[in-house]
């Protein structure tokens, strides 16, 4: 009997084998065709509930199979998981196509849709309606039959080299390891560090240790490694992924992607890619997003040209390094906040015991939405080393399943997300209630320490969870507008806000306690801590806006004439470089967030959920920051809603008001 295809409430993780997908996807997606064709065979007049309700519950068995499958492929994949991927995804994009281009089925829906206005629909429903209207009219459901066929060869093609662009990426990371056996290589990292790095090597049954391309091992030595030489090396190998004209090369794979998607926006009537994805962004349109970077950009660019030059002197001053290059940014920033601030990150990593970390989160989350999370061993996981919880209300209801996986390990992507194995929804009197997982990468603990954060690992850790809330929180009628499935320029501001509480003092006394003696954090670490927020913000700014203006170069313009893709990042970074160009190294080639993941044309979202965010907390910090009216109005207008309405309505129905980019620029310290 295939698990995946007999009827399961937490997914059946140890009955799967990889045998099993493959035929379940097929039956899946036999199964919902059947479902479609029950719609369109209906002989009543096409109405809400017989066409629209109809066809956002079908393929739910589908979802839940495609949910668990991609899941492992992020999380736990293996070469033949891999190869299963590549054989699915052009007949899952397919599949999509069959219903999009369905033109018995689009015809129901557009009947529907026309009459809209003199439906009694609620707000929900309206907006349920329209996003099923324009899934079909923005997929081709207008076009004539050949601009049909070439739009299912685009989609089919560019499911194909989106996967590869991220096996690539992950081969590159995976393949590269820096073996040490001269202690005095490893000068200037902190023990922990070094002792990683010792286990690293040990589980590769090598001598001395091993540095990889992995967060946890890769910042710390690019932070903290004396040798300036082994620096150079490791900065190189980790720009260089997927640019090397090998078999794992992805300059190919951008290049298709991107003409691929220009030639698709084209098909459906739009300028660019750009065009087309802003249409359902907050920001609506590429012109937008350019003058709210370029904005931004104006305000960042004296500062960072300032704490560049500050940053230059010093490395000077301290080492007479004459010209500052990339592999020398973290090292000497971390030197230069050491001195400016006394403060170091190995000083406060004994206050972040990842246990901790967790319970104060989920103490933040009892003490703003009520929520109470108990670890539990009767659910089924993917690997040992996650962790499972169920979520209950102060009133005790059942409100999620939450899964909880934390370090790197071979067949994981590199990173942090956040994602669902299965969506909230109300149907025939019951509210299904959601499973949600936070996945991320964190610094494993060794055999004389915990596992202990660095305080961006704590921020991070606090922004998943943030998505986690999201999702868990949802409380809609329909599962394709629930939890995080809302504009993408919106999804970013309940993970950001969260962040906010890692800096605060009331929040810091709930968890930041010494892995030793268990004595809260000092208050001059933390008051050290709200100081350093800070530092160097106009260039972390800058970072951002460049990566912001990469995307945008990529798929806000024509891009057919582009044909050497180093030269034309080169271009694009322009207006924001700070270090000497290396020429080795190329971004894009590894810029997983938009040519893989669902970013492109959208990673200015960051920012934008930056303003929105700082402007949300300033609100928590006018009333208390565990305001429970604050936090209620939160709850209901924005965790719990989803993509029911329009983001700006939601957000001024929480705050009274739009958000003001005054907020992001003041909490920056770019406002004087």
């Amino acid at each position: 009997m295939n698990p995946l295809l007999t009827p399961f409430d937490t997914a059946p993780f140890s009955k799967i084998e990889n045998a099993h997908f493959k035929p379940a996807f097929l039956q899946a997606m036999k199964d919902a065709r059947a479902e479609i064709d029950q719609i369109t065979a209906n002989k009543a007049e096409p109405s809400f509930e017989n066409t629209i309700e109809a066809l956002e519950f079908t393929g739910q068995q589908l979802d839940r199979i495609s949910s668990v499958f991609f899941n492992l492929n992020s999380a736990e994949t293996n070469e033949e998981i891999q190869k299963i991927a590549q054989e699915i995804s052009p007949l899952l994009s397919e599949f999509s196509n069959d219903i999009t281009l369905n033109e018995a089925l689009f015809k129901r829906i557009k009947t529907v849709y026309d009459q809209k206005d003199s439906l009694d629909l609620t707000i929900e429903q309206h907006t349920l309606l329209d996003k099923k209207y324009k899934s079909f009219s923005r997929n081709g459901a207008n076009l004539n039959d050949d601009k049909k066929k070439r739009l299912r060869e685009i989609d089919s093609e560019l499911s194909k080299l989106k996967l590869n662009f991220g096996e690539n990426t992950l081969a590159e990371t995976n393949k590269y390891e820096k073996h040490l056996t001269n202690e005095s290589d490893l000068d200037g990292l902190p023990e922990g560090e070094k002792e990683a790095a010792a286990q690293m090597a040990k589980s590769k049954e090598k001598e001395g240790w091993v540095i990889t391309l992995d967060y946890p091992s890769y910042i710390p030595f690019m932070k903290y490694a004396k040798n300036r030489e082994l620096r150079k090396e490791l900065s190189l190998a980790f720009g260089s992924k997927a640019f090397h004209n090998d078999e794992l090369d992805n300059q190919e794979n951008v290049l298709k992607i991107a003409n691929l998607r220009f030639e698709r926006a084209n098909l459906l009537g739009y300028k660019t890619h750009a065009h087309f994805v802003l249409e359902e962004r907050m920001a609506e349109t590429p012109e937008k997003v350019h003058k709210f970077l370029n904005e931004l950009l104006e305000k960042a660019k004296p500062a960072a040209g300032k704490e560049f030059a500050q940053l230059e002197d010093f490395a000077k001053e301290l080492d007479h390094i004459d010209r500052l290059e990339k592999w020398d940014g973290s090292y000497y920033s971390e030197k230069l906040k050491q001195k400016l601030f006394n403060l170091d990150d190995e000083k406060l990593k004994p206050y972040f015991k990842l246990e901790n970390v967790i319970s104060g989160v989920f103490k933040i989350a009892e003490k703003l939405f009520d929520l109470r999370f108990e670890e539990v061993t009767d659910i089924d996981k993917y690997n040992e080393e996650v962790k499972t919880y169920k979520v209950y209300d102060t009133s005790n209801n059942f409100i999620s399943v939450f899964y909880a996986d934390f370090h790197p390990r071979k067949g994981k992507r590199g990173g942090a997300w956040m994602t669902s194995y299965k969506s909230q929804y109300q149907r025939n009197g019951e509210n299904v209630r959601p499973h949600i997982s936070n996945v991320c990468n964190f610094t494993r603990s060794t055999p004389s320490k915990p596992s202990l954060l660095t305080f961006n690992e704590v921020t991070t850790l606090f922004h998943e969870f943030g998505h986690g809330l999201h999702g868990m929180l949802a409380n809609t009628t329909y599962p394709s507008l629930s939890g995080t499935s809302v504009f993408w320029d919106f999804v970013e501001l309940p993970s950001q806000v969260m962040e906010n509480w890692c800096y605060e003092k009331e929040a810091l006394e709930l968890f930041a306690t010494h892995y030793e003696t268990g004595k809260v954090i000092p208050m001059e670490l933390v008051q050290k801590i709200k100081e350093s927020a800070t530092f160097q913000e106009g260039m972390q700014t800058l970072r951002q806006l460049s990566f912001g203006l990469l995307d945008m170069s990529w798929h806000g313009i024509d891009p057919t004439s582009i044909k050497n893709v180093k030269q034309h990042e080169t271009e694009a970074f322009k207006g924001t470089t700070l270090y000497p160009d290396t020429p080795e190294t190329c971004m894009s080639t590894a810029f997983a967030h938009i040519f893989q993941g669902g970013y492109s044309s959208g990673y200015y979202s960051y920012k934008w959920a930056e303003v929105l965010d700082a402007d949300a907390f300033a609100y928590f910090k006018e009333k208390g920051i565990f305001n429970k009216e604050v936090a209620t109005k939160f709850k209901d207008n924005v965790l719990s809603k989803g993509g029911t309405e329009n983001p700006m309505v939601l957000y001024k129905r929480f705050r009274g008001a739009e958000p003001k980019v005054e907020a992001l620029l003041e909490r920056a310290g770019l406002l004087n």
